[in-house]
């Protein structure tokens, strides 16, 4: 599945391998079939999306931003 209503061509469907999590922002490294992508996003993202380590996700890249839908 891809995230069809956003253009963002650089699309990693992977699952969480770990969270750092920080009072404010928290480090995500997502496993990929081409690597690790990591992304820093917000703590209260994390919580929001219910986001755990084994979450299958898909990593949005665009320019050096990494978004995270949950899948």
């Amino acid at each position: 599945m891809t995230i069809q209503a956003i253009n963002v061509r650089n699309q990693f469907r992977g699952r969480v391998k770990e969270i750092i999590r920080g009072d404010v922002v928290s480090e995500l490294d997502v496993e990929t079939p081409w690597g690790i992508v990591t992304s820093v996003i917000t703590t209260r993202s994390i919580d929001q999306l219910e986001l755990a380590v084994g979450s299958e996700v898909v990593a949005l890249v665009k320019s050096t931003e990494v978004s995270i839908a949950k899948l």
